[in-house]
């Protein structure tokens, strides 16, 4: 049977720790800071006023998430597909949630809070990578912060190196995309892929 109401979904599990309880924090500690600070990666989670939603990537060096103060986090955004999924969504919708990982680290630290998207050259500039300025910034409000026990991680070996597979078993990119939209070809796609790698990282 499908579950319709959270007493029907709580009696399927334990009520969670005191521990559990207790560790989510209203703003960001010397633990939290440390952790952003050595993150390479995160994936944004938005929602649009419909009820839509998405989820997206977002990485470059650690410490590319700039830690405000203990309220606020600007998250920067680098050149992508230009599709604006979030940043649109936020427009409609400033709640937002952030998952931060750091290669090695089985633990990640999640971030709930209330965005923006800012154009401050005050705020964008020092974040600035090969010269380069970021269009726009999401300046994130904090409301929850919390560490997340490593049991996903441990369960799918993400950091193990002997669960990579070999790349080239895997299809390309511009395999999968000119058998997904048809009228492209799939050795050219590549070619526009790897250039754009390395050309407009920033």
């Amino acid at each position: 049977m499908d579950i319709s109401t959270e007493a029907q979904l709580r009696a399927r599990y334990k009520a969670p720790s005191e521990r559990a309880v207790r560790k989510q924090l209203a703003a960001l500690d010397p633990h939290a800071r440390n952790f952003i600070a050595h993150s390479p990666f995160l994936v944004l989670g938005t929602a649009g006023a419909d009820g839509s939603v998405d989820v997206s990537p977002k990485g470059d060096a650690p410490g590319f998430v700039a830690v405000v103060d203990d309220h606020t986090v600007l998250v920067p955004d680098r050149p992508g597909n230009n599709r604006l999924d979030g940043l649109r969504n936020v427009l409609e919708n400033p709640h937002v949630g952030l998952i931060f990982f750091i290669p090695g680290v089985d633990e990640t630290l999640r971030v709930n809070g209330r965005a923006r998207v800012t154009t401050d050259a005050a705020l964008l500039a020092p974040l600035a990578v090969q010269g380069k300025v970021p269009a726009t910034g999401l300046v994130v409000e904090v409301e929850e912060v919390f560490l997340h026990c490593a049991k996903a991680l441990i369960r799918s070996r993400l950091w193990d190196p002997a669960t990579r597979i070999e790349r080239a078993s895997f299809p390309t990119l511009g395999r999968m995309l000119a058998d997904q939209i048809g009228g492209m070809d799939a050795d050219e796609a590549d070619r526009y892929t790897q250039q754009a790698y390395r050309d407009t990282l920033y």
